[in-house]
């Protein structure tokens, strides 16, 4: 696991906040989605974040790594990334994210509090 609570990183957004998914076209996007460069993750794809925080679509984003998704039967890790200093409570980021997450088995593991 590549995993790294509080870590700073780089999200390239391919599906910004209000777009459709490419396959699934029912499926929207409240939120910005997208992948980090340079880090593969377990599906042998680039690292797939979840964007919280962000009310804008953006093209790239830099945050904080604030939680991870696994997902029990699937091989993918979504991390969630949200900007410095903002947090979410685990109740906040999983409706963020259950436009997804409902089609899955998930839990999430969240930063431990300073």
């Amino acid at each position: 696991m590549n995993y790294m609570p509080g870590k700073l990183v780089t999200v390239t957004v391919d599906r910004p906040l209000g777009s459709f998914h490419p396959e699934y076209k029912d499926m929207y996007y409240p939120i910005n989605y997208g992948y980090i460069k340079g880090i593969i993750a377990p599906d042998g794809e680039e690292q797939d974040a979840y964007i919280l925080g962000v009310d804008e679509p953006v093209k790239e984003f830099t945050g904080r790594i604030i939680a991870i998704i696994r997902r029990s039967d699937d091989v993918e890790e979504k991390w969630v990334v949200a900007p410095d200093g903002v947090t979410f409570t685990k109740d906040e980021i999983m409706e963020a994210v259950r436009f997804q997450e409902q089609y899955f088995q998930s839990e999430m593991i969240m930063n431990k509090e300073k």
